[in-house]
């Protein structure tokens, strides 16, 4: 049965609300998502949060209701609180009505399987939020596989990277290496790596792409260094007709996903 909870001085809403600064969802193995529509896209993954606040004071959408069926039924905990104290855990004014607490997802970047995808996203040095979960998004749109984050890159567990994934994150595979390790890995299995670049004239529509296709995006304001795009089995250009000479980071990654899709598709 669910418990009530409703003071800011609980240990467990304190819990929950430490899990916003990163250094402690790195600590615990824990991160925050919020919203019905994400915590159903992690259910009907089989993901399911540890721990799962709901709002008191209103109807359980009758998807809250099989979701807190679903964390009861494996063993989770469901507290009902008041939306005040959501707000503090989430940092938003209006806060949705449900907040889970989930383990995090990062996968050894041994685990992956390249084979199970026909397209993997590489981010290198991804700073923001917004951009990482907009590509697992674009991922989870085009078949992908994941994207494995490269260098120092924003955290994919923080809310503000979950928020814009709008659940994609349940549905992408994520992996962290440096450079050096992630090439590697790549070079030990079958896999064509394809960067973006200003410092090419081959366009993204000429190359015949191989399965499975490792999309690299660079990072928003310096794009690839130089040495990584000579790493690159293929360095392309997205033409641009206007006064911009780039764009933002993850539309670009959009552009060559859909194409490679697109080109599977044709064949």
């Amino acid at each position: 049965m669910p418990r009530e909870i409703t003071g800011f001085s609980n240990p467990l809403i304190k819990h929950a609300r430490s899990l916003r600064e990163k250094k402690l969802r790195k600590r615990e193995g824990l991160f925050l998502a919020e919203g019905l529509r994400i915590l159903t896209e992690a259910r009907e993954q089989g993901i399911l949060p540890e721990l799962l606040f709901l709002a008191l004071g209103t109807t359980p959408h009758p998807l809250a209701q099989i979701l807190v069926d679903a964390v009861e039924a494996a063993g989770g905990e469901v507290i009902l609180t008041t939306p005040d104290i959501l707000g503090k855990i989430s940092g938003k004014e209006n806060a949705q009505a449900v907040v889970g607490v989930y383990r995090d997802r990062l996968t050894p970047l041994p685990a992956l399987e390249r084979a199970a995808a026909p397209i993997w996203f590489v981010a290198q040095a991804m700073r923001d939020p917004g951009n990482l979960g907009t590509l697992m998004r674009i991922g989870d749109a085009v078949g992908a596989g994941g994207v494995i984050l490269v260098d120092d890159c924003v955290d994919p567990f923080s809310v503000e990277t979950v928020r814009a994934s709008m659940g994609a994150l349940f549905t992408q595979a994520i992996a962290h290496a440096d450079w050096a390790d992630f090439l590697a890995w790549l070079r030990a299995g079958p896999g064509q790596l394809v960067g973006t670049s200003l410092n090419t004239d081959f366009d993204y529509q000429q190359p015949h792409y191989e399965a499975p296709t490792f999309l690299l995006i660079g990072n928003e304001a310096r794009g690839l260094p130089a040495d990584y795009e000579k790493a690159c089995d293929l360095l392309v250009k997205i033409p641009m007709m206007g006064r911009a000479d780039s764009l933002n980071a993850s539309v670009a990654g959009a552009v060559m996903a859909y194409e490679v899709l697109n080109q599977r598709r044709q064949r």
